[in-house]
């Protein structure tokens, strides 16, 4: 692994300042403010202009917090408690495409719903808020609490916070709350061919 948050060339400072935290200080976000977070990400790029990424969100300490919140798996339960927002990241698995009259299976819908949840993650961190995505929920559950329509899926819930002090978290959690580093990029990105290196 690269050093912590060294990049191996030169990137903007935003790339290695955002990451997932999990010790949040209870701090309540206005819905304008979410709002601005999730207007970054419709902005995203995809496929024939598809846009197929759907949000569900709820704020801490209104009705909608508790159906979200009540899907995630217990682990995430015990750190996500003190998020102001939670986000539902989901797309449309199918698009109606440039000449066509009817709906057919949108191949990348998963791929763009990945690329408008690294907006909102940006723009958090711009924002002063951090961004951490998880993927431990009960997805059923989770489809029937936000009347996700069929022929979407879901791929992530979003905990959006102002970062806290970590000793909220129990000690095995704390050890973690730092931010990650990263695989060289000589691991990750090959000049031609997948196994050139």
């Amino acid at each position: 692994m690269s050093a912590p948050r060294t990049p191996d060339h030169p990137i903007d400072p935003l790339f290695t300042d955002r990451w997932s935290p999990r010790a949040f200080a209870g701090t309540e976000i206005a819905e304008p403010e979410l709002l601005s977070l999730l207007e970054a990400a419709r902005w995203s790029p995809s496929a024939y202009n598809a846009q197929p990424w759907r949000f569900v969100y709820a704020r801490r300490g209104t009705a909608a917090w508790a159906p979200i919140f009540g899907t995630l798996v217990e682990f995430n339960q015990g750190w996500a408690r003190s998020a102001a927002a939670l986000v539902v990241v989901a797309s449309a698995e199918q698009a109606v495409f440039p000449g066509a009259d009817a709906p057919a299976p949108n191949a990348s819908h998963a791929f763009d719903a990945g690329a408008a949840w690294a907006g909102i993650a940006f723009q958090a961190t711009l924002s002063g808020w951090s961004a951490h995505a998880m993927a431990g929920f009960d997805a059923d559950a989770l489809k029937a609490a936000v009347g996700l329509p069929d022929g979407h899926a879901i791929h992530a819930v979003v905990a959006i916070g102002k970062r806290g002090d970590k000793s909220v978290l129990p000690d095995y959690l704390q050890a973690m709350e730092q931010p990650s580093g990263r695989k060289p990029l000589g691991e990750l990105a090959f000049e031609g061919r997948f196994d050139a290196a």
